[in-house]
């Protein structure tokens, strides 16, 4: 039977490994745009990279606005339509690998949640609860994740004082 501090130690400890996730996130998103856009010459690359990062935390708008200061950058410096259309391109690149790829590992490695509930969490709850689904499904899986390995290492445990 678990008291209010064994709820609180497994709460803030899923919480602060799903902090950790988020911040390696956030850091992997900042390499790929740091890469990306120095790739494309676009100026200023490791500052807009280094915003990217930032804004990585805010979910849905902040990879957006992690997009948009590259794109004006590129747009006035080369005054054309190709430049900017080049880095949407590799703003989409990066969405797909950090939504596809990236998230789920890192959630799974430091949160253990299972990269399938990563994946399909999310998308059930912002059916379910629109915006608010998708904001919380992450640290509300590696607080259920973090609970469930708990009852499986008691109840192992409790198996073994009976034998």
């Amino acid at each position: 039977m678990m008291n209010f501090s064994d709820h609180l130690r497994t709460t803030t400890g899923a919480l602060k490994n799903w902090a950790i996730a988020q911040l390696e996130d956030s850091l992997a998103v900042g390499v790929l745009w740091l890469i990306g856009l120095s790739i494309l010459h676009v100026p200023l690359a490791p500052m807009w990279a280094l915003i990217a990062a930032v804004l990585q935390i805010v979910p849905h708008f902040g990879p957006v606005l992690g997009m948009l200061g590259p794109v004006i950058t590129a747009a006035i410096k080369w005054t054309d339509w190709q430049h900017p259309l080049y880095v949407l391109v590799l703003y989409a690149v990066i969405v797909l690998i950090d939504g596809l790829l990236l998230q789920p590992l890192i959630m799974r490695r430091t949160a253990k949640v299972p990269i399938w509930a990563s994946l399909s969490t999310p998308i059930v709850l912002g059916i379910i609860w629109p915006f608010w689904g998708v904001l919380l499904a992450p640290p509300l899986l590696a607080v259920l994740f973090a609970y469930r390995a708990r009852q499986k290492k008691s109840g192992s445990h409790s198996t073994q004082n009976r034998a």
